[in-house]
């Protein structure tokens, strides 16, 4: 890290800066000491963290990472999720990358130890951390899997591993990621009384639980509606069955679900009645659709179709509509009641793309109308045509 971009005239520009990009790219840094390429870098990770980490930008002296590093960690909302997660006493992250998942756990842990292979990141870490006044976090140059070969054990270890190969491509299996998690975690277990592992949300459920050991509980959590992580948390020697916890963190709420994996739950099924409801993305990742039929007695329209009906209006994890019509999917009925609407469009096991359905229909995308191309019990392919329930 470049500590004369901490000086406080460069620090202010960098605050201040509300210019095109560009154009200051072509012009050239306005510091000799500083190069345009380190002084970007400051304002974009000060612009991302805005939205994503906002705290950070009410704290002095913050140093930004590189653009890919910043991507790839935790939202404020996602790491605080976690940080309830932990044990009490010490903790462990073994790939603390930028330091802000080791930041918040140390809000609840007595200890952090964060390991990290990457020197710059090291420096960078060790400086915020001392910025937001963590004194409880010690960092470690190193690779995380050497207290494999110490003796202290630790109450909680997270592990985050790469999702990036030596290419830079993105990689979404445990083997490939670094470290390799399932290699190691048997031993890793030893070291800990908890153990949570984060992976990419790419990663198949059960090829998961296939690859690790002594997995108990797996989070899948969205921010926004939008999947961000998988979380599994692991204790050595528990063979209990697996619970799948779905949490969908929106702005001032969460939407959660619940369920035990590969216990039998039987959906029940009805043409659409008054109420529409669609799952979280949290749920849709999960897998759970028979079971949100049976615990909040919910109704599916069809087996693929993972939308499901009532006649009086519940609680959903996910949005709910008041169904206005179902209108068949055909030409003569699709001229007569959709064609040129302005409308938000959904498919669920509909053979044909939004966009390919907008193109078609001339649909204008917006406005208070719900379109959900989907399919009934009988195979018969309908638009329902809905208002959302405002929550």
């Amino acid at each position: 890290m470049n500590r004369v971009l901490l000086q406080p005239h460069i620090q202010e520009f960098i605050k201040s800066f509300k210019g095109d990009i560009t154009k200051l790219a072509f012009s050239g840094s306005p510091f000799p000491e500083v190069t345009i390429q380190a002084l970007i870098q400051q304002i974009q990770g000060r612009a991302k963290a805005k939205n994503k980490l906002a705290y950070l930008l009410d704290t002095d002296g913050i140093y930004y990472p590189p653009k890919l590093n910043l991507e790839q960690t935790s939202s404020e909302q996602a790491a605080n999720y976690k940080a309830a997660l932990i044990l009490p006493g010490t903790l462990a992250d073994l790939t603390g990358g930028l330091g802000i998942d080791a930041f918040h756990f140390s809000k609840k842990a007595s200890a952090v130890t964060y390991f990290e292979l990457n020197e710059s990141l090291c420096a960078i870490a060790q400086h915020n951390f001392t910025c937001l006044d963590a004194q409880n976090i010690s960092v470690e140059n190193n690779s995380g899997l050497s207290i494999l070969d110490a003796t202290k054990k630790f109450n909680t270890i997270f592990i985050d591993p790469s999702r990036r190969a030596e290419s830079q491509q993105k990689v979404f299996f445990l083997h490939d990621c670094e470290p390799n998690v399932p290699d190691h975690c048997a031993k890793i277990l030893i070291k800990c009384d908890l153990l949570i592992i984060k992976t990419s949300p790419m990663l198949d459920i059960q090829i998961g639980l296939d690859e690790l050991k002594g997995v108990y509980e797996i989070h899948v959590v969205a921010v926004n509606n939008e999947v961000k992580e998988l979380l599994w948390l692991c204790k050595e020697g528990i063979q209990s069955s697996v619970l799948i916890k779905t949490v969908n963190l929106k702005q001032k709420t969460r939407e959660t679900f619940v369920f035990k994996l590969n216990t039998v739950s039987k959906a029940q099924y009805s043409n659409p009645l008054q109420y529409l409801y669609e799952p979280n993305t949290a749920i849709l990742k999960s897998g759970g659709f028979t079971h949100i039929s049976a615990q909040l007695n919910l109704l599916k329209i069809q087996q693929h179709s993972h939308l499901f009906t009532s006649n009086t209006l519940q609680e959903f994890p996910g949005r709910a509509f008041h169904i206005e019509s179902v209108i068949p999917y055909s030409k003569k009925e699709m001229k007569a009641n959709i064609a040129g609407l302005k409308a938000n469009v959904t498919t669920r096991n509909f053979s044909e793309t939004v966009a390919a359905l907008r193109k078609k229909w001339k649909l204008k995308d917006g406005g208070d109308v719900y379109l959900f191309f989907t399919t009934l019990l009988d195979n018969s392919r309908v638009v329902i045509k809905c208002s959302k329930v405002l929550s």
